[in-house]
């Protein structure tokens, strides 16, 4: 099946995002105070949970959560109750997890094999927009303070001269699944690597950051060059994947290559070799994970790894 009519981790959640009520401060303050809001707190990027999972607020207790709170986010509609989250990083963890009844703080990706895939989405772009919000209290341009505005979703510089809105930010990236040349009778291999900083034998995609006056594709080209010394073509797009990590957008490729070899830079990537999907079998089956479960990274190899022999 192609990637990209898969459901990934962290998208697809079930959420009206009903931008229209951002621009409405007075149906916001409203929703606040309704009695079936819920309020999701999280402190420093981190969910609140107890023993079903993230905590969701209501009523006395979210309006206590919310008056701690640094920076309070609309998130959306769920039907018609309204959701928000709650920033209590200006706590202490002992304090925020008192606050909002639950029993300790633990990041999203390490529970998302247990949350509904929904709930992981939501969780996920809480998380993204209260970090943001942490990240950009002042103004980048003339150094002012900048307010919150718009539900949660866009800042005002305050500097009387200035007053330039600042939006959240997304951090585009491309993750490759690079195929052998195609040769009649010969098996397709994938080219996997060892970056820096990851166990001896942990392999992985390849994957970067896009540049300023890229376009995606140019993005990939320039990656496979600079990090393995090959030169990609047929690129495919096969997904992308919300990351917000604390902002990353993940737009996985599929490309071929003309040569085999590989010369790794030796600063990102450590060492790079290429596995037929009998490699890659026999290491599902010692344990070995393809990538992270949660991420598209997975995803590019389950999905190669099914397609043949």
């Amino acid at each position: 099946m192609d990637t990209a009519q898969r459901v990934l981790a962290y998208g697809g959640g079930w959420l009206d995002r009903a931008g229209e009520l951002r621009t409405d401060p007075a149906r916001l303050t409203a929703l606040l105070t309704d009695a079936t809001t819920v309020v999701l707190p999280l402190w420093r990027d981190r969910c609140l949970v107890d023993g079903d999972g993230p905590v969701r607020l209501t009523a006395e207790r979210a309006s206590l959560v919310r008056s701690a709170a640094g920076e309070t986010v609309f998130l959306g509609l769920d039907g018609d109750v309204a959701l928000f989250a709650a920033d209590l990083s200006a706590l202490s963890e002992q304090s925020a997890v008192e606050m909002a009844g639950a029993a300790r703080a633990v990041d999203v990706r390490a529970l998302v094999g247990r949350l509904d895939p929904n709930e992981a989405a939501v969780q996920a772009y809480a998380r993204g927009l209260l970090h943001w919000h942490r990240q950009q209290r002042y103004c980048g341009t003339c150094g002012a303070p900048a307010v919150a505005g718009g539900g949660g979703h866009v800042r005002t510089c305050t500097g009387r001269e200035c007053g330039r809105l600042l939006f959240p930010r997304i951090e585009p990236a491309i993750i490759v699944l690079v195929v052998s040349p195609d040769r009649p009778g010969v098996p397709e291999r994938c080219l996997l690597a060892r970056h820096a900083g990851a166990a001896a034998d942990a392999y992985s995609t390849l994957a970067g950051f896009v540049e300023v006056g890229e376009s995606l594709e140019d993005a990939v080209r320039r990656e496979m060059a600079e990090e393995a010394g090959i030169t990609v073509t047929d690129l495919a797009y096969q997904g992308s994947q919300a990351w917000p990590f604390p902002a990353g957008l993940m737009v996985g490729f599929r490309a071929r290559v003309a040569s085999e070899e590989v010369r790794v830079d030796g600063v990102e990537l450590l060492e790079a070799r290429w596995f037929s999907r009998a490699e890659l079998r026999e290491r599902v089956a010692a344990g070995r994970p393809l990538g992270r479960v949660d991420s598209i990274d997975h995803q590019l190899l389950s999905t190669w790894l099914a397609a043949g022999d």
